[in-house]
Parts: C-alpha cells; structure tokens; sequence
C-alpha cells in the first residue's frame, strides 16, 4: 500500500490488465462504472455516491477493491469538518486488457448496459458482422482506435459521452453458413 504521506505519481497513459486480483476487480458492473468516472478526474466517495446514484458504503467498498487490485489510488487528502476527505485517480488514463476474461467482459457490458438506460439522450448502438481478411479487420480496428484517441474533448461544462467499441472475429460454425 503506497504511502499515504507522499503524492502519488501521474496517471500513467496506459495501464495493461493482467493480474487475476484485476481481472476480479473487473468482474462488477458498479467497478467499471467507477472506473468510468474515474477517467477524468479525481473524486471522492461522497462524489461518486452522487453521480452514480449508489450508497457511500457501497462505493466505498468497491473503491477498495479497485484500489487492492492497484487500478486506483488516492491521488490526494483534505482536511474537512469531521474527518479527512480522501480523492481518489485511477492509475491510468487509458486499462487495456490484452486477454479478455469472460466475467471481467460481461461486467463491463453490464456497466455499459446500464449506463445505456441511464442515458438522458439518444444512444447509437449498432451491431454489424463483416467478412473481413485478416488485413482489412486489422485496418479497422487500428482506424476505429485511432478515431476514438483522437475525439477532441470539448469543455467540461458540456455532457459526458461513453464510447464502446469492439471488434472481434466470431467463433467458427461446425456447420455450413
């Protein structure tokens, strides 16, 4: 555990998920959900109870697990009436997950779904499947990546957007097409 007296370091810009205690950690919708708030700047408990509509002891908890699992940390404290406020940072801008794990998947599908149905504006969900070469399925997913990386933020004030994308082969039928 990091030493709570020193800051801690910077957001790395990516951060590749590996670890079983990470893949566990993943393995919730309300994590995933605070990993998404999370992405742009620190907050506390009592923030995220609020934005998220969840119980502070609930959002604590989950906190820690993130925290253990050393995707978060606690980017900074402040001295408040009754106690000290703790501000929590995810560890990097930007978590790959270089081998999906089924319940870590479904868990952010589940985070992704609910946010969905929390959206106070129309959504854009399209699911296609494409015969693609090797080739042409590599290009599109390094141009659909290279797309969301390169979306211009616009200023705070304006409303949070999610984006998911996927692109994955399907697994092979034993029968003809």
């Amino acid at each position: 555990m990091p030493d709570q007296t020193s800051p801690p370091p910077p957001p790395e810009d990516v951060l590749e998920i590996g670890a079983p205690e990470q893949f566990a950690a993943l393995a919730h919708p309300l994590r995933q959900r605070l990993l998404f708030a999370l992405g742009h700047r620190p907050a506390t408990v009592r923030q995220l109870a609020a934005q998220l509509d969840a119980k502070k002891g609930n959002v604590a908890h989950h906190l820690k697990v993130l925290r253990e699992a050393g995707l978060i940390h606690v980017a900074e404290t402040r001295q408040v009436r009754g106690g000290t406020e703790q501000y929590y940072q995810r560890t990097a801008r930007h978590m790959i997950v270089a081998e999906p794990q089924a319940a870590g998947t479904a868990a952010m599908f589940a985070a992704f779904a609910q946010e969905l149905d929390l959206s106070p504006a129309e959504t854009h969900l399209t699911l296609r499947h494409l015969r693609l070469s090797p080739a042409k399925a590599r290009e599109l997913g390094e141009t659909l990546a290279q797309l969301v990386d390169e979306a211009e933020e616009e200023a705070e004030d304006q409303p949070l957007h999610g984006v998911l994308v996927a692109l994955y082969q399907q697994a092979r039928s034993d029968h003809p097409g």
